[in-house]
């Protein structure tokens, strides 16, 4: 038991936020179940081969994807003291490979030095405090529609994730980029699982079960160890056969001990993009970098934040600066790493449903993770069907905060609306907060309010506009 009043419950501020060690534990384990696929999926994206020929490497990928993330994560809870993880940003890491792979004479150094470049970039403006101003700087509308986005993205991740809503393949006579399961039908164990969990986390947490959120992970895990080890399901896709009713990306599996390869830790070249592709292009894709990295976590943060209720009456983050000088490490490290931008991670809401609302929660899913670098069964034992009905639960209590739009007012409203639909409807909470920006400031421009709009909000819209302008800008450059 921690007793009150002690100098570590003063430090995580634990029971100033009505937590306690048992929550701030349960917690950091929900996240890590949560979030704990990129360890897979990552080495997946960042598969391919550069223009020299060169890969990373899956199993170095994995070890260090692990490794990083546990190292930052538990940085956000010493440092940061919120229940925040990190790990590398999907939006990034997809970015990264597609540039690789489409400009002759980049190599995965030159791609990964941009990056570490864009993190050193963030961390200045962090220390000088303009990523904090953006931040105090949008309006509470706005900073409600993204947690109201970041809750339709999540719960949309889940619903993905269980192969319950699935992508339609491009094909002549498709009217609808998304489906109901498998041709319109759900089909497999894996998403009689996932609806199982789904039942069961929603009964849970009607009833105020303690551990709702980890019991309906628990369980549905269990229950998909039985299904594959007795019916052997497979994965979804083996590589070469794709299978509808195998499990999304990892058949549950126990594979034994591994001694991790970190040998791609400081393989970075900083500058190694500006020799092949020249000052200004290899800029431009800086700064995409750049802009992603800020605003994703910004909206990230907020959203989470405002779940876990520790932000004050005023709006403010307590030790906001904190927060974002380890997500702008997250750039540099993950860079310097080699497995891309690591960044503040939505999954994080698991465990903030959970009850974590301190620093504690990351510790834990920290080591978690370093743990997971060594014993590969914490990954390959827990299936996408079993946590996305956490993340499904987490979107609809983070959505729930939509009433608090103030719907009579336009300027807002609009602004809102753009802002938490963009970011489900395009995989991204960065496209979700431009679109925002940029409808806001036209709004209160052509309602003859433009002193309600602060300074910083113009230069982030106009960063924006810069930011969907890209493609015609690489065109006009030349770049492919």
């Amino acid at each position: 038991m921690l007793k009150q009043g002690s100098a570590l419950d003063r430090y995580f501020k634990i029971s100033e936020r009505g937590s306690n060690l048992s929550r701030e534990i349960r917690g950091g384990f929900a996240t890590f179940f949560a979030m704990s696929y990129i360890v897979v999926l990552n080495p997946l994206i960042l598969s391919g081969p550069d223009s020299s020929g060169n890969t990373l490497g899956f199993a170095a990928v994995a070890a260090v994807t692990a490794f990083v993330a546990g190292i930052l994560t538990i940085l956000m809870g010493a440092w940061g003291r919120h229940p925040f993880a990190l790990a590398a940003g999907l939006g990034v890491n997809a970015f990264v490979a597609v540039t690789v792979a489409t400009n002759p004479g980049l190599t995965w150094p030159d791609m990964m030095g941009l990056v570490v470049l864009s993190g050193v970039t963030m961390l200045i403006l962090v220390l000088t405090g303009f990523r904090t101003a953006v931040f105090k700087a949008v309006p509470d509308g706005l900073k409600t529609a993204i947690v109201v986005g970041i809750g339709l993205f999540i719960a949309l991740i889940g619903l993905v994730n269980a192969g319950f809503v699935r992508r339609i393949p491009d094909a002549a006579g498709t009217t609808v980029p998304v489906g109901l399961g498998f041709d319109g039908k759900l089909l497999g164990w894996p998403t009689a699982v996932f609806t199982f969990g789904l039942i069961l986390t929603i009964a849970l947490v009607v009833r105020k079960v303690r551990g709702a959120i980890l019991i309906g992970i628990i369980a549905s895990t269990i229950i998909s160890v039985i299904l594959e080890m007795t019916l052997h399901i497979g994965p979804s896709f083996d590589g070469t056969t794709a299978n509808p009713q195998g499990w999304s990306l990892v058949a549950p599996s126990f594979t034994g001990w591994s001694a991790p390869d970190l040998s791609l830790i400081g393989k970075a070249n900083p500058f190694g993009a500006f020799e092949h592709l020249g000052f200004v292009a290899a800029t431009l894709l800086a700064f995409v970098i750049l802009l992603s990295i800020f605003f994703d976590a910004m909206g990230t943060m907020v959203g989470l934040a405002n779940e876990a209720g520790t932000v004050d009456k005023d709006g403010n983050i307590p030790d906001v600066d904190r927060v974002l000088q380890v997500d702008a490490l997250g750039a540099i490290v993950g860079g310097g790493a080699s497995v891309s931008s690591n960044q503040i991670y939505v999954e994080a809401g698991a465990g903030i449903a959970e009850g974590a609302r301190t620093g504690i929660a990351s510790i834990v899913t920290g080591l978690l993770l370093l743990v997971a670098m060594f014993v590969t069964p914490l990954i390959n034992l827990v299936p996408f069907e079993a946590v996305a009905p956490a993340l499904v639960v987490v979107g609809f209590m983070m959505v729930s905060q939509v009433g608090k739009i103030d719907w009579q007012d336009w300027g807002i409203a609009i602004p809102a609306f753009l802002t938490f639909t963009l970011m489900p409807f395009t995989y991204s909470i960065a496209n979700g907060l431009g679109a925002g920006f940029i409808a806001f400031v036209i709004i209160r421009t052509v309602q003859g309010r433009v002193k309600d709009i602060h300074p910083l909000m113009w230069a982030v819209a106009a960063a924006f506009l810069v930011f969907f302008a890209v493609g015609p800008i690489e065109a006009a450059l030349g770049m492919p």
